[in-house]
């Protein structure tokens, strides 16, 4: 008796859907989501990984919902990694912002700007710390 392979197609002629393998998407979202975490501190790290581990995430657990990919959790995990690595990094952007258009920061600017010496940017950074320190 001889071992043949299962044929692809039923008695009718019609192809059998095969199981789903596996879900790239879900990997890469974690990868993503992964990496946005650990470099959140950065633009590219947290905000642009981050958006596209969520979005991916998203659209590999929509197709692992409707039965198409497998790895629905590892697609959920990427998502929500992802998401937290994107708003800790919109969280540092806009601390970052806030300080750098503040009005003791634009006193420091100018007063940098305008001194001569390496005595006076000294002092300037003297006044600024003590400007921070009492708001």
């Amino acid at each position: 008796m001889t071992h043949q392979a299962p044929h692809p197609y039923s008695s009718d002629g019609y192809h059998e859907p095969e199981a789903p393998r596996s879900n790239g998407m879900a990997i890469a979202a974690l990868v993503l989501g992964i990496t946005a975490c650990v470099f959140f501190w950065t633009v590219f790290g947290g905000i642009i990984l981050g958006l596209l581990g969520l979005i991916l995430g998203i659209i590999a657990a929509r197709r692992a919902r409707g039965g198409r990919a497998r790895h629905r959790g590892m697609a959920v995990a990427g998502a929500i990694l992802g998401a937290l690595g994107l708003i800790a990094s919109s969280v540092i952007v806009a601390v970052g912002v806030s300080f750098l258009t503040s009005d003791s920061f634009k006193d420091y600017n100018d007063c940098v700007q305008h001194a001569d010496s390496q005595a006076e940017r000294d002092q300037c950074a003297q006044d600024f710390e003590r400007d921070v320190n009492d708001n």
